[in-house]
Parts: C-alpha cells; structure tokens; sequence
C-alpha cells in the first residue's frame, strides 16, 4: 500500500513548494493537496506537478467539519502537514473571526478526523502541524526564540495560530495522536502572494509605485528561504520525534527599512536605473495595532537533531527570488487584479495603488 499524505493550504505559498518536493521526491507517495482557494490559494502554482500519477487536488474548506470528516473517511490518508491557515496580520486585525475558523476550528477538525480514522493504530501515522514564530510575541533587542520561550500572541493572527498548537498538543496529550509542531520565520520566495512586503515591494518598485512603510521601518524578522523551510518540513515529517517541536529559521535578521533599501538597490540595477531610483519611492506610514517589534529565531535544535540549516545566503535567495517575479510577470498581473485592489488601497492608502 502507498502512503496516502494530506497537505493542507497545499496551492498557498509554502504549501506549493512543500506539494512539488513531496511529489518529486517521493513518488511511491500519493499526495493529496487540500485547499479552498481563497484569494491567497492559486494551483497555477503547480502548474509543473498537476499531472504528475501521484498527485490530485481536492477542493474543499476545513471549517467544514462534515466534509472534512467524509474525505478521511474515503482516503484513509496515513499522515496530515497542515499548512492551511489564514496569515495575514493585517487581514486578521481587519476580520479575527474568520481566523479564529480557519486556523482553530479547522485544525480541530482534522485532529478530530484523524484521531476517528487512526482509532485502531498510530503506527505509522502523524499528524504535523506547521505554526509560526509569531506565537511567541515580540523581541527585546537580544535574545532568540526557542522551542520552550513562552507564548504571548500580540495579533488576533498570532492568537489564533498559538489555540491550534496548543490544541494539537492536547490531542498528542489527551488522545495519544502523534503529532509534531513547527514553528518558522518569515518566508520568502517564488509564488509569495503579494500582500507580503518582498513580492509586494518587487512589483511596487517595478511600476514605480509607493513603498509603504509601517512606522519607523525598524521592525527586526527572521527571513527564511521557501525552498529551505520546505526541505525542514520534509526533514521533520520523516525524522522528527513524535511530540516535538522545532523551530525553523533562516538566521538572518533584517530591519523593515534595511531590507527594503537592499531591494531597492538590487532591483535598480536589474530594471537598469540609476542607483538610488527606487529608495526614493519609500513613503513612511501610520503603523499598524500591536505591532511586534522583534522576531528572531534560534534553529540549533533542528541542526542539531536532524542536521537540518539554510542553504543559501540571504543575498542569493533575495536575487532568485527577484528573477522569479521579474520572468513571472503574468502570474503577478493576474494575482494583482479585482479584488485586491480594493483591500490593497483599504489597507495602505489610495496614494499607493496596486
């Protein structure tokens, strides 16, 4: 029998790269992509993989516990990465409840699936919950988030996301479901949706559009590559001990403005501008509620358990990822029109269209 793995959010960002190294590499694998194709879920993202023999996309919300429960049912699925989750800050502080639905409510419901279908035996089966850094609230100007650093969730986004860890341990805890939890850094990279500042600020540069800026611009995060946190996905699926957690980072801290500058000086020299073009589209504005300072990740865990660590510089990453929009120009155009529009000017201005 082939292992049967369901990855939810799998036509999101991360999930995309997590669905295409999981079909490629493991073909004996049957992957089963769950998504509901919310404005941020796109399968042209899998454009390369949708007919690969082991691959099929299924349709579907994981709010909706009686669907959720019936596709269990018939797949019998041997192992969930659940990715899908609603994860824009802003969108949260905007909607909570929608997030409070999706990202708590759904993630019990697959708990509750699985532990209906694995009910006679966990051998074999695992449950791996994909969380983020955010759970444990705002750095200082030193210290590193560790797997033990305590949770304080200043966002309704990062509320959400610290109830559906701490109901995934509970199920490890109350039900005996084997479970691990990851908790990672800002991503970036290929097929971001361009509500997050890189690709947002690649394609504002591009058109010679404002660069909003929330306050002073000296929020400090982690960024870490797609590729990478796929690859650590991967790594902690088939290695990671049942009832651990590890967080992912790329160990590579970057203020808003110091990061935005360095795309502007990078992305000057790709689109042939003269140097200090773009930085001078940089329009400072009124920040946003509850504002983490500081995020910043220590990862030895994961290097030293599974011998996982980031493999390209942040440098490198941020030029690949630039090319990809650069030669991707159709995939942003359609993901910039209709409805986004409307809440990009909402959130940041009419002064800074999309």
């Amino acid at each position: 029998m082939k292992k049967k793995i369901l990855i939810t959010g799998g036509a999101g960002f991360i999930g995309s790269h997590v669905v295409r190294r999981f079909i490629k590499k493991y073909p004996d694998y049957l992957i089963y992509n769950l998504d509901k194709l919310t404005y941020a879920g796109n399968l042209h993202n899998l454009d390369d993989v949708s007919d690969a023999e082991n691959y099929q996309f299924i349709k579907g919300d994981i709010v909706d516990a009686p669907f959720i429960n019936q596709l269990f049912n018939e797949y019998q699925f041997d192992g969930v990465i659940h990715l899908a989750a609603e994860s824009h800050v802003d969108r949260s502080i905007t909607n909570p409840l929608e997030f409070i639905m999706t990202n708590v409510v759904g993630t019990v419901n697959l708990l509750n699936a699985s532990k209906t279908i694995w009910k006679d035996s966990f051998q074999g089966k695992l449950f791996y919950h994909v969380s983020t850094d955010e759970v444990y609230g705002s750095l200082g100007e030193m210290g590193l988030f560790t797997e033990t650093t305590s949770y304080d969730p200043q966002s309704p986004y990062s509320a959400s996301k610290a109830s559906s860890d701490h109901f995934v341990r509970a199920y490890n805890n109350t039900y005996g479901i084997p479970v691990v939890i990851s908790n990672c850094s800002n991503n970036y990279g290929a097929n971001q949706f361009p509500e997050k500042l890189i690709p947002l600020f690649i394609n504002n540069i591009k058109e010679n559009r404002s660069l909003p800026v929330y306050g002073d611009g000296k929020y400090t995060r982690d960024w870490l590559w797609v590729e990478d946190h796929a690859a650590a996905i991967d790594q902690i699926y088939h290695e990671g001990e049942v009832g651990e957690t590890y967080n992912i980072g790329g160990v590579n801290e970057w203020q808003n403005i110091d990061l935005i500058k360095l795309l502007c000086q990078i992305m000057d020299k790709k689109l042939g501008r003269d140097e200090g073009t773009s930085v001078q589209l940089i329009e400072y504005i009124k920040d946003r509620p509850g504002h983490d300072r500081r995020y910043a990740i220590d990862a030895s865990k994961i290097e030293r358990e599974l011998g996982w660590k980031p493999s390209l510089k942040f440098e490198e990453g941020l030029e690949k990822t630039i090319d990809w929009y650069l030669d991707n120009e159709e995939w942003l155009s359609n993901i910039t029109s209709g409805d986004y529009k409307n809440y990009y000017n909402d959130q940041y201005g009419k002064g800074a269209h999309v």
